[in-house]
């Protein structure tokens, strides 16, 4: 395939996605009708302001959902510290929850716009970002064109590329190169991650390290952990966090194993999507499990099995009520969820081998013994019980894992770093217009 092919072709994708724009009502209103759009701001995601673009230099952040939001987290905070306005685009309802209990007045949230030319158009108008930061993996074809076309520097920080993008990309390589073309700078997580991008065109390219490991502990409610923590006393716990279909199943089975070893356990069962949870409780009760709902505030009796972990951003309650964690989505799904907010909470991270986008972390950990990874129910059922019954190696493990994540720390100065170039302008930016105002005053 040519340069010039891969151009026509991104052409061809640019028109097609305008002609499909009137059509795309649909499948908002799709989305709207299961909770995944908030229905009074349907409107951003066509790109219509929901808030006054504010006067001076503005960055738009895009973390596609809660945990590149939390990832970018202390990136936002800083860049504000600076006099810099920002603008936080997420693309879930939950995430966009987090931004509202994260941060102050000082981040604007809106929904991601389409990747769709008009859509983009009417975003980038209203909002003349100087810079734009997005998270992780987060390719949208179109977002880069339209950056690039404005020439808008557009940085991706914490940069991933997962197995299964990076064979793609490879068979499609010009297509790749005429979009990370575009893109000013590459802040990779993992020197296998910054070797994929510098492969399929994008230049420059530098290394951090994880974002994730300088995130502070996750929040809690300290009179809810008393409250919960007095109902379970001194019974024995594990937790199965952040889990996708199929794998509270697995938990369910690991449940009735440990049961026979620990009559009195209680198994802490997180969805990755809270949604589910009606369908998981009626699944758990025709099982004979008693079951109760944190989104009920269900008291947590001496003969409940499972605690189902049924809201949005209590992760923090949930780890610090166990010492031990499987982490979801490496299981029964792939991609693998982060391991490093059970580990920065003093919880023994248990998970499944398909953990593809967490692989420098997993690494880290399980080399220093932070970490186990279980091939299925039965090797998951005899490393909780392991644990259970070995406090000395439980403790040892949970001391790892706190250490890995300490060193793993740095990302941040460094990511400020490698953004400085772009960012100071920004800051002379502001102080000139601060002066100005003054003057005028």
């Amino acid at each position: 395939m040519s340069e010039r092919w891969a151009r026509a072709l991104l052409g061809t994708y640019r028109w097609a996605g305008a002609a499909a724009y009137p059509l795309v009502g649909g499948y908002i209103a799709w989305r709207t009708s299961k909770g995944k759009e908030e229905r009074s701001r349907r409107r951003e995601r066509y790109g219509f302001p929901g808030a006054a673009r504010p006067h001076g230099p503005l960055v738009w952040f895009h973390a596609a959902s809660v945990g590149e939001t939390l990832a970018v987290a202390p990136l936002v905070e800083r860049i504000i510290g600076l006099g810099i306005n920002v603008v936080l685009t997420t693309g879930t309802v939950t995430s966009a929850a987090v931004v509202r209990d994260r941060f102050s007045e000082g981040v604007i949230h809106q929904y991601v716009p389409l990747d769709l030319t008009p859509a983009l158009n009417r975003f980038l108008t209203h909002w003349a970002p100087d810079l734009a930061i997005i998270a992780e993996s987060e390719i949208w074809p179109m977002t880069i064109l339209e950056l690039g076309s404005r020439r808008i520097p557009q940085i991706l920080v914490n940069g991933r590329m997962s197995d299964r993008s990076f064979e793609s990309w490879k068979k499609r390589s010009y297509i790749a190169e005429a979009l990370f073309e575009n893109l000013s700078h590459v802040i990779a997580q993992s020197e296998i991650d910054g070797e994929r991008f510098r492969t399929l065109g994008a230049r420059p390219v530098t290394v951090s390290g994880n974002l994730k490991g300088d995130t502070e502990p996750l929040p809690v409610d300290d009179a809810a952990l008393a409250l919960i923590g007095g109902q379970i006393g001194k019974r024995p716990t594990w937790a199965a966090v952040s889990t996708h279909e199929g794998e509270e199943q697995v938990a369910v089975s690991v449940h009735r194993l440990l049961k026979q070893r620990h009559p009195d356990i209680l198994t802490i069962i997180v969805p990755r999507h809270p949604k589910r949870a009606d369908a998981l409780e009626a699944e758990f009760a025709a099982m004979g499990l008693k079951v109760a709902r944190r989104s009920r505030n269900d008291r947590i009796l001496y003969d409940t099995d499972i605690l189902l972990g049924d809201t949005i951003g209590e992760m923090g309650l949930y780890l610090r009520l166990t010492e031990i964690a499987f982490v979801g989505r490496s299981l029964t799904a792939e991609g693998g969820q982060n391991p490093l907010e059970p580990a920065l909470l003093d919880t023994a991270v248990l998970a499944g081998r398909n953990v593809q986008n967490f692989r420098d972390a997993y690494q880290k950990l399980v080399d220093r013994g932070g970490a186990r990874l279980v091939r299925d129910a039965d090797m998951l059922a005899g490393a909780v019980n392991f644990l259970l019954t070995n406090p000395a190696k439980r403790r040892e493990m949970i001391a790892a894992g706190r250490e890995t994540v300490e060193a793993m720390r740095g990302a941040l100065n460094l990511t400020l770093k490698a953004l400085e170039p772009y960012v100071q302008p920004l800051i002379v930016k502001a102080r000139l217009e601060q002066a100005n105002g003054r003057r005028a005053r």
